[in-house]
């Protein structure tokens, strides 16, 4: 059996990552117009555990998601 070329290999990884994405994106409900989010919890930047229903009642909440290393 020969081995596949580096970059044909990468581009398979690529498109099974992709693959991989979609379907687990397809499998979340989706929400109504209006609908309430669903209530989670996180860390916050100092430890804390923040939840969304901590904030119910407020005019507008934004939420940023974001990878890597926290900005110092």
């Amino acid at each position: 059996m020969s081995r596949l070329p580096k970059l044909t290999r990468s581009w398979l990884l690529l498109g099974a990552l992709l693959a991989g994405v979609l379907v687990g994106a397809s499998a979340a409900p989706a929400l109504e117009v209006g609908a309430k989010a669903p209530d989670f919890t996180l860390p916050g930047t100092t430890g804390e555990k923040i939840s969304l229903s901590q904030f119910r009642g407020r005019k507008a909440v934004l939420i940023e998601f974001y990878g890597g290393e926290s900005p110092t």
